[in-house]
């Protein structure tokens, strides 16, 4: 039997530890998050999660690798930063195509906006709650984080429609205006997120 943390190898048997669970439990108990997970060299179906921590490690090779979460939330907040800087360029790129009649490099452009803007969202949420943050608390400028999730998930409704409706006005004004503030917004959460991390 064999159980590595970290490059480091671990007395499992001689602190008591039989299952794969334990393990684990013991590693998360020093505030630490289990992001790769390998017996005997390959990844268990995480799937069955259950059976996974209920395996014996006698006779094993068990190797944990792991992750403090404030430094991890501190890399996703940076990478969230620098997507929102793309999209901001996408979003500027898209309503000057629109404003000169090149829809379809326009839509593309958009695309990759939307992407990043959602990617940049699910980012923020799975952050909070990694730091057990609650949205309903988190204050963004003169609004709760929650408020910001609800108006951002009604702005890309409006985007939607405008599209639908091929009313390139509209859309444009939603881009220019009202997108602008709300990545403002985001930023400004990222930055509360930060200071709570740090």
């Amino acid at each position: 039997m064999s159980v590595t943390v970290d490059h480091e190898l671990f007395a499992a048997e001689e602190m008591g530890l039989r299952t794969v669970g334990q393990v684990i439990c013991h590693v998360q108990r020093e505030n630490r998050l289990v992001v790769n997970l390998l017996i005997d060299g390959s990844e268990p179906d995480l799937g069955q999660i259950g059976e996974v921590r209920r395996e014996l490690i006698q006779g094993r090779t068990l190797y944990i690798e792991t992750a403090e979460p404030r430094e991890m939330a501190l890399d996703v907040v940076n990478e969230v930063e620098q997507q929102l800087g793309e999209a901001d360029r996408l979003k500027d790129d898209a309503v000057e195509l629109l404003q000169r009649g090149a829809v379809e490099k326009a839509m593309q452009k958009l695309s990759g906006c939307f992407s990043t803007w959602h990617n940049a969202q699910e980012s923020v949420l799975k952050t909070a709650q990694l730091l057990r943050i609650n949205l309903d608390e988190l204050r963004v400028g003169d609004r709760f984080l929650s408020d910001l999730v609800g108006e951002f998930t009604a702005q890309l409704r409006q985007i939607k429609q405008s599209l639908e409706s091929r009313d390139f006005v509209v859309l444009c004004d939603t881009l220019t205006y009202e997108a602008t503030e709300t990545s403002n917004r985001w930023r400004m959460a990222l930055s509360a997120i930060r200071d709570i991390i740090l």
